[in-house]
């Protein structure tokens, strides 16, 4: 039996619910809000009366199914705020008969009390109320996200009083701790940055938002706010680049950390630099004249795209033999096109075959900026052509080999820079 009864009726009410548009509905008919238009992208408010689909007995099931016809029908009449449009039948037996074949609502009350939204409703009543005296220019924000904007109800005011801050210190040029909102920390505004970004972007002027920074995790630069500062962390290999004395001969070489714009300025052009991922390796680094090494992280070279000196420089890059870290050094390059890989080609990977290990989710994609040796290595892998994920990491390298390999690499400056 295909009749439509009535939680078929409140499950076409609850799509309409979920899609925000009762909510979305209610925002643009009642006067006292004021005239607020709908943005384009927000979808057409149901119009009222709205109707339902409703698909009813047949004439023959009035022969076949009566009792069933007259138990739905009154299930329908029972059903609160329903108006129902009839037809008559004149049946041969059961004589004149009064069958509904339309099914309205005719307001968003009747709708929201059909489905048990009423209370809800009034929630999102305050909100806009809320938000047409605080922050009107945040209306179309909650047209376009109402269910949103009820699941933040408890922390809407908050969040108006830090749009109305940011409105007030334009381009700050402090930290989000520095922002002087009662009751709210950083931890409040970085929990909430992608709701912030799409309110601060209403109400703010352009001159006020960076267009090339993109996304939560620009959230502080899009809006003028200071960034925590990245970090490098480096060895100076050879003393002499040291601005202080070694405090005696055993002294290791200089372990540092330096913000990035402080590395930037202290201009160490013509060194050669290594890279490792490792930090053993990196700690382990012995000294050699007129170099350093920078401890790696991964994916990620934002850090050193900003330290100019190092594009005047001969790089190293060392990772583990595995498909990621031929994608990380192809990612190096983007930014330094001069590095060169280091410890890891065939014979390195062929002659620790005891120590290898297994890359659980191994990289598939091309990489366009691998050398002929590299790519084919790397090919090698993504083929399984030694056995499934087979990868060495960095630190399974024997010393004496890694000795040896640092020992032999002699490369003059002008071919690094080719």
């Amino acid at each position: 039996m295909t009749w439509t009864t009535p939680d078929d009726l409140r499950a076409q009410v609850q799509k309409r619910w979920d899609r925000g548009d009762l909510l979305r509905a209610l925002s643009l008919e009642s006067a006292v809000r004021g005239p607020v238009h709908a943005p384009e992208d927000a979808g057409a408010p149901d119009a009222w009366p709205l109707r339902l689909t409703l698909k009813g007995p047949t004439a023959q099931d009035l022969s076949t199914r009566f009792d069933q016809v007259r138990a739905w029908v009154a299930a329908l009449e029972a059903v609160p705020r329903l108006r129902l449009v009839w037809r008559e039948w004149q049946h041969r037996v059961q004589g004149a008969q009064r069958v509904p074949v339309e099914a309205w609502l005719d307001q968003a009350a009747d709708a929201l009390a059909l489905i048990g939204q009423q209370p809800a409703a009034r929630r999102f009543e305050g909100l806009w109320q809320a938000t047409a005296t605080a922050q009107p220019a945040l209306l179309p924000w909650l047209q376009r996200r109402p269910l949103q904007a009820l699941a933040l109800a408890e922390h809407w005011p908050a969040l108006m009083a830090v749009v109305a801050w940011v409105q007030a210190h334009p381009r700050s040029g402090v930290y989000l701790r520095e922002v002087d909102v009662s009751g709210v920390d950083s931890k409040f505004i970085e929990a909430h940055r992608a709701v912030l970004a799409e309110c601060l972007d209403l109400v703010l002027p352009a001159e006020a938002v960076d267009p090339e920074a993109q996304g939560v995790a620009q959230f502080a630069r899009r809006y003028g706010f200071l960034e925590k500062p990245l970090r490098v962390r480096l060895r100076l290999l050879d003393p002499c680049l040291c601005p202080w004395p070694a405090r005696n001969a055993q002294t290791r070489p200089a372990d540092l950390s330096l913000d990035v714009d402080s590395l930037a300025a202290w201009d160490l052009s013509g060194c050669r630099v290594y890279i490792t991922e490792n930090e053993t390796n990196f700690l382990a680094f012995p000294a050699r004249p007129g170099a350093l090494v920078i401890f790696g992280a991964g994916y990620g070279w934002e850090a050193l795209a900003r330290i100019s000196w190092l594009r005047r420089c001969p790089v190293r890059y060392w990772g583990d033999i595995d498909t990621h870290g031929f994608a990380i050094l192809d990612q190096l390059r983007g930014v330094l096109p001069q590095a060169r890989s280091m410890l890891m080609d065939q014979a390195t990977l062929l002659a620790h075959r005891a120590h290898w290990a297994v890359e659980s989710q191994p990289a598939t994609q091309a990489l366009s900026r691998l050398n002929v040796e590299e790519a084919s290595l790397y090919d090698a892998l993504r083929r399984q052509e030694w056995g499934p994920g087979v990868r060495l990491e960095q630190e399974r390298v024997s010393q004496a080999w890694w000795r040896r390999a640092l020992a032999e690499d002699e490369a003059p400056a002008e071919q690094d820079q080719a």
